[in-house]
Parts: C-alpha cells; sequence; structure tokens
C-alpha cells in the first residue's frame, strides 16, 4: 500500500521522482479502502483450464498479505467445451450476466487455443470484444494475456499480430524501460519471464497503438500500458506459469510428435532446462524415436527425475508488478464496484502520470 507524505520531508518528493507511490493526505483521506472484486475470464480450452485459473489465483492471492480478493471467473459461451468441463463451469463460475450485474474494481482475461490463422474467425471473437467495450467503461482496469493482448490490439486499435518463423518459447531476461511508471518502479531492473507463443505483437505495433512498453527482452516486448497508464495492462509473456508449466507444455509436444501430429521432434525451451535434465531428456528422445519406429508404445515421460532441477527465476517480480497494480486500482477505484473511478479521479489520466498520449484511441 502507499505510503501518506503526512509532511514536507524531502524524502516524499525523492520517492515520488523515482517513481514510488506517495499519496497527498487530502487524496489518502478520499479513499475507501475495500476488498476488490477481480473477474478471470478464462478463455483457456479443458485440459488447461483449471490450471490457469490456479496460477492466476495463486499470482493474485500471493501479491498482497493484507488486502482482501474476491476473484470470480467467467468465460465465454461460444468456446467448445466438453460435458465435463461445462458441468464445472456451470457449478464453479458466474455467467457474464452476473458479472455485469454486479461490477468488478478489475479484470484479467487470460489466452485461448486458436484453431487458424485469423482470430476473427475464432468462436471467442464476438463475446470477447462485448466484455473488452463493457470493462472499458465500468472497470478500473483490465489485464490481458498472451493471446487476449493480441485479439485486443487487433479488434481495438488495428495492429494484427505476426506470425514468428519458429514458436518462440522458453524463460527470458527482461529489462524495464520506464521506471517511472508505477507497475515497475520497484522491481528488478532485469527479471525472467517465460514465453510460449508462435506470433508476435511488435514493439513497433504497440507504439504505433499509442501504447507504452514497460519492460521488453530478445523475445519482444512482455509488458505494456495503455496511453492513460492503468485501464489497460498487456502481458506477452506468461508471468503466471508454475515452475513445471514449460515441462508440461514440451511433453504435450512430444506427444505430439509420438503421434504424428509434428513433424519434428520439439526443440528444448530456451534457458528453461539445465544441463542434466538436457542429458535426460536427450536419452529419452531416443528412446521415443525407436519406439515410434517400432511400432511400440510411448515411454514413459521421465517427468519426476526434471522437476526436482527446474528453477522458478520469474514469480517474485510477477507478484511484484501484480502487487503494484492492485495497489494503483485501490487508490483510485470507486466504493461502487459498478463504478471505475472515484470522483475526483480523471479517467483519461487516473494515476495523473502526465506522460500519456492524447492522440492514442481508447476503444468504448
Amino acid at each position: 500500500m502507499p505510503i501518506v507524505a503526512h509532511n514536507d520531508l524531502p524524502t516524499f518528493s525523492r520517492l515520488r521522482e523515482e517513481g514510488q507511490t506517495i499519496l497527498e493526505p487530502n487524496r489518502a483521506l478520499q479513499q475507501d479502502i475495500r476488498e476488490l472484486h477481480i473477474g478471470l475470464l478464462n478463455m483457456m480450452p479443458d485440459p488447461a483450464l483449471a490450471a490457469t485459473e490456479r496460477q492466476f489465483f495463486r499470482l493474485i492471492g500471493q501479491s498482497n498479505q493484507i488486502a482482501q480478493f474476491y476473484i470470480h471467473p467467467f468465460t465465454l459461451d461460444g468456446l467448445r467445451r466438453s460435458d465435463e468441463a461445462r458441468a464445472y463451469i456451470e457449478r464453479y463460475y458466474e455467467s457474464f450476466e452476473t458479472i455485469r450485474a454486479e461490477g468488478l474494481d478489475a479484470l484479467i482475461i487470460t489466452g485461448a487455443n486458436v484453431t487458424g490463422p485469423e482470430l476473427a474467425d475464432e468462436p471467442f471473437w464476438e463475446p470477447l470484444i462485448e466484455v473488452v467495450e463493457w470493462a472499458s467503461e465500468y472497470v478500473c482496469s483490465t489485464l490481458f494475456s498472451c493471446l487476449a493482448t493480441h485479439a485486443v490490439l487487433q479488434f481495438a486499435y488495428g495492429q494484427r499480430r505476426r506470425r514468428l518463423a519458429q514458436k518462440r518459447w522458453g524463460v527470458y531476461p527482461h529489462r524495464v524501460f520506464d521506471r517511472s511508471h508505477p507497475l515497475v518502479s520497484n522491481v528488478n531492473t532485469c527479471f525472467d519471464v517465460p514465453h510460449s507463443r508462435y506470433n508476435e505483437i511488435s514493439r513497433a505495433q504497440f507504439e504505433a497503438a499509442g501504447l507504452h512498453v514497460l519492460a521488453e527482452s530478445a523475445a519482444g516486448v512482455h509488458l505494456a500500458v495503455s496511453a492513460d497508464g492503468l485501464r489497460q495492462v498487456f502481458f506477452q509473456g506468461h508471468p503466471e506459469y508454475d515452475t513445471i508449466s514449460l515441462l508440461k507444455e514440451y511433453k504435450r509436444e512430444v506427444r505430439l510428435f509420438f503421434a504424428a501430429q509434428r513433424e519434428e521432434y520439439p526443440p528444448f525451451p530456451e534457458a528453461y532446462f539445465g544441463l542434466q535434465a538436457r542429458a535426460i531428456l536427450d536419452e529419452y528422445r531416443g528412446r521415443v524415436i525407436a519406439a515410434r519406429e517400432r511400432g511400440e508404445a510411448l515411454p514413459p515421460f521421465p517427468e519426476a527425475r526434471i522437476v526436482a532441477g527446474l528453477d522458478n527465476t520469474w514469480h517474485d517480480t510477477a507478484e511484484g508488478v501484480l502487487g503494484n497494480w492492485m495497489g494503483l486500482i485501490y487508490q483510485v477505484t470507486n466504493s461502487d464496484r459498478k463504478l471505475p473511478f472515484m470522483p475526483h479521479v480523471d479517467p483519461h489520466d487516473p494515476l495523473a502520470l502526465s506522460w500519456h498520449r492524447d492522440e492514442a484511441t481508447y476503444p468504448g
């Protein structure tokens, strides 16, 4: 939570110049601190539905040990679901109609699997636009993850994602480019983030859309915000990933190769497996290829031998960024969850950063 500048101590001014959030006493008195209601639009396919849900719940819960969060998961009706997944959703998830009627302080929208090159042909396209347009008017801030970022950049900003020559996946070091923004003012200047995608939105495209890039790596932009500084937050990486998430993806790719659903044996995710794990998996690769050639069953994946040697080098920073996001929302959101801001807050510059681009368009 932010510090209140209750006197004229010079340290307050110095910290404010460094990008830390320092509240003036009159603004602190206007705050109505309460629980936050956060929506989670989970568009992931059935096998990843519950895992993605747990990842974001965990990240939200660990980002702040004082605040109280009510997380409201929901999904889109147009997505294809198995009977089991549909029963799970009907029992545990809320409807968008309920979400819209009761309101949210913040919204997180996950990625989704796609079936073709054109996002506008996907079943989630129109329902997603409806959710985003509602959130742009009634929700303080929306965080878009990976595919959701690509979709919004296309339908709201006219920036279409571009296909990469090969899948970009692994753990990449990112550098913060603007420490004056309170989302990143107190996190490491260099931090890791996992990526896993076949497409990307380039830095030039983010900037052409009037968005502000905050963190980038050789893998591309990871973190950006809308021109107003808060209403939209964009992730292109996956800071919510568990330590074993990329291992699970690699295991899935091996199975696809064995079933002849991909031509080449999958490469290792970059900067993820250590030398011992690579040696174990190289030996396993030989057994998989031999078994496929002989028409035998797929050998058991040596997951237990790999897990103990995996490192998580991104979660602490992910908690920091999410915690900053929650703190900023606390400072400006209305006590009525149906309204995005307190009366004195400028919705076009809610953080009073004054660097946003006036010419940028914001959906809604």
